[in-house]
């Protein structure tokens, strides 16, 4: 797995082969960077933008966003040998002054969160079994922790159905084989 643009283009991510994690495969996060950067119904910056991805994961879409011009970005993630391989991602990139590694439960993370700052990219990327995706969805929207120009980016298995709050206007669905990435914006 790499960086596939950016000023670390090509660097090399760890990653690890559990049931716990499905990393972005390199094809899916290009499409979502494209989309971003070129489609006219979003309207976030990745320059200087602040991102949260949670159920990092070993943080390939974090790093991506970072190695594209991202100020900083914290990551969520709880299971402890999928941590260190983030955290081994983050040092060898030599991006410990960008990042945040929150090492606790999605949920916890809403119950201790204290920030002066508001992000304007969410990644949430559970997994495909996760059964309370529309309860973080719901911490997210009453935290307001997005700027009003945001991006919410959820990545889920293709064949699922979500209910999706009403503060969530989709802007645009993918399909990617067995996965789907839905970009959307959040409203007060």
């Amino acid at each position: 797995m790499r960086i596939i643009g950016g000023s670390l283009k090509k660097r090399k991510i760890s990653f690890i082969n559990s049931s716990h994690t499905r990393p972005l495969r390199d094809i899916v996060r290009e499409n979502i960077f494209n989309l971003i950067s070129h489609s006219n119904k979003i309207s976030v910056d990745l320059q200087q933008c602040i991102v949260l991805d949670l159920f990092s994961g070993v943080g390939s879409f974090g790093l991506e966003t970072l190695s594209r011009g991202a100020k900083k970005v914290d990551f969520v993630e709880k299971n402890s040998d999928t941590l260190k391989i983030l955290k081994k991602n983050i040092k060898r990139l030599s991006l410990q002054d960008k990042t945040e590694v929150y090492p606790i439960d999605v949920e916890r993370f809403f119950q201790i969160l204290k920030i002066d700052y508001k992000y304007n990219i969410i990644f949430l990327d559970p997994p495909y079994a996760e059964d309370n995706f529309q309860k973080i969805l719901s911490l997210i929207i009453k935290a307001k922790i997005y700027n009003k120009n945001n991006l919410l980016i959820i990545h889920r298995e293709n064949k699922t159905r979500e209910f999706l709050n009403d503060n969530f206007r989709i802007l645009e669905t993918k399909k990617y084989g067995r996965s789907k990435i839905i970009f959307g914006l959040l409203i007060e």
